[in-house]
């Protein structure tokens, strides 16, 4: 079941990362495939979606590769749910008040913000084993955020733009940018925090499931 699972939540994935990079060089960089790589790949939501696309596809593809071991690992695994748990959250909480897409982006924002998480997320509560993480790699978890928003900002400082609101400098000036990049590493962290006390939960009641 979990090889079919993955399968489908793969191929869900990369169709909808696909289909995202089409919208944009059709829409935006007039048929500019590097710009359009560069503008996607801007995006957290997008990093994050790709972590997912490529947690749901290597362990079964690539099971003996050393990124289909790395995409294996428990604490990994829930190092990108924390990402994909955030990209949703904001997106519903902030970011979807902001514009309203239709047809084919409506699909591709639907499942980049719903579908993906939901399913990766019932991968991680079904398939991953339970038990095994620690409280100190949260701290190893905030990297690719944290880099993420120091790279923004530089970016943003170079060519004027920036993917969101929040870390517009140009608008919000860099105390409340600061201040909102303090919020989400906070966010992150203590969302990790949570992730590993229900994976030390599930991992008790695994332990007492007779033989």
């Amino acid at each position: 079941m979990q090889l079919w699972f993955r399968m489908v939540a793969a191929a869900i994935g990369w169709f909808a990362i696909a289909l995202q990079y089409y919208l944009i060089v059709r829409y935006k960089t007039e048929g500019d495939l590097v710009e359009a790589a560069i503008d996607l790949l801007a995006f957290f939501t997008m990093l994050s979606n790709i972590l997912v696309a490529l947690a749901m596809t290597l362990p079964w593809l690539a099971p003996e590769s050393r990124l289909g071991a790395f995409f294996s690992r428990p604490s990994v695994r829930t190092a990108i749910a924390s990402y994909i748990i955030v990209v949703s959250a904001v997106y519903y909480t902030i970011l979807r008040k902001l514009w309203n897409p239709e047809g084919w982006q409506l699909v591709a924002d639907t499942i980049e913000h719903c579908v993906a998480p939901a399913l990766y997320l019932i991968d991680w509560l079904v398939f991953v084993p339970k038990g095994t993480l620690r409280i100190k790699s949260v701290p190893w978890w905030l990297i690719f955020p944290v880099s993420y928003t120091f790279y923004s900002l530089i970016h943003g400082a170079v060519t004027g733009y920036y993917p969101y609101l929040f870390l517009d400098v140009t608008q919000l000036g860099y105390d409340r940018v600061l201040l909102n990049m303090a919020v989400l590493t906070a966010a992150f962290a203590f969302l990790g925090l949570v992730l590993v006390g229900i994976d030390r939960m599930l991992g008790a009641v695994e332990a007492r499931k007779p033989g």
